[in-house]
């Protein structure tokens, strides 16, 4: 029980910043609450003074407030009794509305409010964790939490948190009333109510953790699902070129109907709680009827109490199934907001220091220095004993097979990944040093898988620059030879290019990326296969594009095509993650080197 009330705390959490609101919306359910009770209690002088034209009779001693008040009504003539009434139960109706509308709309600011910040906190985080976490993580799994799992948890503080502290606050006023009035006709009246209410609890809370275990595995089947969608529609080039159609269809309905399966479990459960409450609520109800009904036919007390006692008893019930339902809510949403937790707990592994150094250029050389990495503790390296300087304005070409590192080691300069080993330096100064948002302002990427975005093309190209004009972006282009595919475009710069580049060829996509680089114009290039998607024609223009760009730039460049990096100052050949050899083309090629092999079999020669 413990457990579950820091759990449920934790929850709340995600209210924390509306306490105003909350405030609001709890005054209103207290004069709500009031009024609702003030009205059931109009039912003792509605049936002694008005219908009946009898006395109020309540058994026992009374304080000496309550009897004179009860006096005063005894006084009161019944035909005055009903004008009073007449006026006062329309005012008392419309003043438990407007509080009724006032705390439902509060606590749907609240329910707002919180979708609104666990969304912004969740995406914050989803910017700041490390490129491992994205390594291990599933995009539909993501898509989910910041979907559905923050509908879940909405839904419990916004609907379920009210119901938990409205209904609670009318049983426990309801109760109140109801136990005062029992005392006063019998003692077995209150002790019903010990006995029943273990009985109710019992199941409500079996039932719960029952829907917890069941939410939490529909969460998953709901990631499972997400995922499964990204990957079809996202590849659905592929799978239609393969007739995998009815595959995928297969996939999916198989993952849909664990989801449906579980999510039935759930449902069945959750609407147990309800009935059962109701039930063992109405043996306690029809128990007070037997023993009240008695005294009312004695004439020991009026008619009016018993009507106000059964009032408030009955009242009860609907609050009783109200707070059943809200405890199987609440264990949806204990279930969700684990998973969002996972996320925002999440530490990153790059991490930025205190106090962290501002770099505004490089002014020597680059240098990774017994560099070892591997992306977890169970793979194997990637690199190993990596030792490499490169001086400012050096173009460096990085060859080998695939799966040899020369991507990884590259994606160390931005700090996209930390050596578990070694120290990578710009200028004899730790990058780790380095605030991460100004190294990469240092650095342009050109990656072998193009990265565009669901925008225009004049936007795609301007990411690359924060404030760049049109001119810039228009001169970009043109250095990337894009100009003139874009101007034909019925909308030119203005042309919407579908999700991830979807409506541009693989040439054209990858020459808006280079006009994003271009346009940044960074003192350090990364090249991955930067022309590998380019035809012979728009290759030849690229190069001279690069070419200019390059000059007085420090270039890293990866090509499997040994033709491109032939002019480079310098070559490192890697294997198996380790630097097997070093030098220029001419050098290279002149011994008996891996590189010479390499060059022999891509040409043939």
């Amino acid at each position: 029980m413990k457990g579950h009330l820091k759990e449920y705390f934790k929850l709340l959490q995600f209210a924390k910043g509306q306490r105003f609101w909350l405030f609001l919306a709890i005054v209103c359910m207290g004069i709500t609450t009031l009024f609702e009770g003030v009205s059931l209690g109009l039912i003792i002088p509605v049936s002694d003074r008005v219908l009946t034209n009898k006395k109020i009779v309540i058994p026992g001693e009374l304080p000496d407030f309550l009897s004179n008040f009860i006096d005063k009504l005894n006084a009161i003539e019944p035909v005055m009794f009903l004008k009073l009434i007449v006026v006062f139960i329309p005012l008392i109706f419309l003043i438990k509305g407007i509080f009724t509308f006032l705390q439902n709309y509060f606590m749907n600011i609240v329910g707002q409010q919180v979708i609104y910040e666990v969304r912004n906190r969740l995406f914050d985080k989803f910017h700041q964790l490390s490129m491992n976490f994205y390594a291990k993580k599933r995009m539909g799994e993501l898509m989910s939490r910041i979907t559905n799992d923050v509908a879940i948890i909405t839904n419990a503080i916004s609907y379920a948190l009210k119901d938990l502290l409205f209904e609670s606050m009318k049983v426990f006023i309801f109760a109140i009333l109801a136990f005062y009035i029992g005392f006063k006709i019998s003692w077995k009246l209150p002790l019903v109510a010990f006995i029943l209410f273990p009985l109710i609890m019992f199941p409500v809370i079996r039932l719960g953790k029952r829907i917890k275990k069941f939410t939490k595995t529909m969460q998953e089947k709901m990631a499972d699902l997400n995922s499964l969608m990204a990957d079809t529609i996202g590849g659905m080039y592929i799978v239609k070129a393969f007739s995998r159609q009815n595959h995928e269809r297969r996939r999916f309905r198989n993952i849909n109907y664990g989801y449906y399966k579980y999510n039935l479990k759930a449902i069945k459960r959750e609407i147990t709680i309800s009935p059962l409450t109701e039930f063992t609520a109405t043996i306690g109800v029809v128990f007070v009827l037997w023993v009240v009904g008695n005294e009312v036919i004695s004439g020991r007390v009026s008619f009016g109490i018993f009507g106000a006692f059964m009032a408030y008893l009955m009242s009860m019930i609907r609050p009783l199934k109200k707070l059943s339902n809200v405890y199987a809510i609440n264990q949806k949403a204990l279930a969700a907001s684990a998973r969002i937790y996972d996320i925002l707990e999440e530490t990153p592994q790059i991490e930025e220091r205190k106090n962290p150094e501002d770099i505004k250029e490089i002014k020597d050389s680059i240098e990774f220095k017994d560099v070892q990495f591997r992306y977890s503790p169970d793979d194997d390296l990637v690199l190993e004993d990596i030792n490499l300087k490169v001086k400012k304005g050096e173009v460096v070409a990085l060859v080998g097979p695939s799966g040899a590192g020369k991507t990884t080691l590259v994606n160390l300069l931005p700090r996209f990944y930390d050596p578990q080993k070694g120290v990578v330096k710009i200028d004899q100064r730790d990058i780790k040093a380095v605030k991460i948002e100004s190294l990469r302002e240092l650095i342009s990427i050109v990656s072998q898988q193009t990265v565009l975005f669901h925008s225009t093309v004049g936007e795609n190209i301007a990411y690359g620059k924060e404030g760049a004009t049109f001119e810039q972006v228009k001169e970009a282009a043109k250095k990337a030879h894009a100009y003139e595919f874009i101007e034909q475009f019925p909308k030119k710069f203005d042309t919407v290019i579908g999700d991830r580049g979807v409506k541009l060829s693989g040439g054209q996509k990858q020459r808006i990326s280079i006009a994003r680089a271009i346009l940044k114009d960074a003192p350090i290039l990364i090249l991955d296969e930067a022309t590998s998607q380019l035809d012979s024609i728009s290759e030849k223009f690229i190069k001279e594009a690069l070419t200019i760009l390059m000059r007085g730039k420090t270039t890293f460049v990866i090509a499997h095509r040994l033709s491109t990096v032939e002019e480079a100052d310098l070559i490192v050949v890697l294997d198996k993650g380790k630097i097997k050899e070093t030098g220029t083309h001419k050098s290279l090629i002149a011994g008996d080197t891996a590189y010479k092999r390499l060059y022999e079999l891509q040409f043939n020669i």
